[in-house]
């Protein structure tokens, strides 16, 4: 069996994050984020655990039973089935320490970014970058990279976790990457900052392409 059985508990803790998975799954299918049944969503438990939502699942109509639990290294932990990708919500968690959830919508403007930039798009001197935090100022800029889409998980996470790498060694804060013609992930402290770092990117990614457009007439 791929899935260990240790602590099943449903506990106060996974219940409120269902809760706020769900009502994040609302928000974003109404902004026409997670087409089909695409996109997943986690948020990690005070014990390490992680709430995910389960495999094939609309996101914009998620239920209680479509919130499942995984330990830390990605292992199902009540026999559902989680995401394929969830290895890329594993390795930010055992990054990044202090973010707590990670969402990971289909949005329209970041599949179009990933079209039209090659490697990173550069957000620089928008007020709307004071949006993450440890942003002060609109005399900021955030790098976005870009990766090519792979249906290799663990192969596409190992790029992703070499990039941070050299990322942290230059002392640069990362919040979100894209995936090639696919979709966008975004982790924070909670679950509302993570939604709220996608609604600003999803802004700025338009202002981008708006740009864009304008400079190519």
């Amino acid at each position: 069996m791929h899935y260990r059985l240790i602590d099943m508990t449903y506990n106060k803790e996974f219940f409120n994050l269902a809760d706020q998975l769900i009502d994040a799954g609302r928000f974003i299918d109404s902004k026409g984020w997670v087409p089909a049944t695409s996109g997943n969503f986690s948020a990690r438990l005070p014990d390490g655990r992680i709430a995910i939502t389960v495999s094939g699942k609309h996101k914009g109509h998620l239920q209680l039973g479509d919130i499942m639990l995984i330990d830390a290294e990605g292992y199902a932990l009540d026999g559902k089935t989680p995401s394929a990708e969830t290895r890329l919500h594993t390795s930010l968690y055992q990054r990044f320490p202090d973010s707590q959830s990670v969402l990971h919508p289909h949005t329209l403007n970041a599949t179009l970014i990933s079209r039209v930039f090659n490697t990173a798009i550069v957000l620089k001197d928008y007020e709307l970058l004071k949006a993450f935090s440890g942003i002060s100022t609109h005399e900021s800029q955030l790098v976005v990279p870009i990766f090519a889409n792979d249906q290799n998980i663990p192969r596409l996470a190992a790029e992703v976790e070499a990039y941070l790498d050299k990322q942290a060694g230059n002392g640069v804060d990362c919040y979100a990457y894209i995936i090639a013609g696919h979709g966008l992930y975004a982790w924070g402290g909670s679950v509302p900052e993570t939604l709220r770092y996608l609604e600003a990117l999803d802004f700025l990614f338009a202002c981008e392409l708006q740009l864009y457009g304008v400079k190519n007439q």
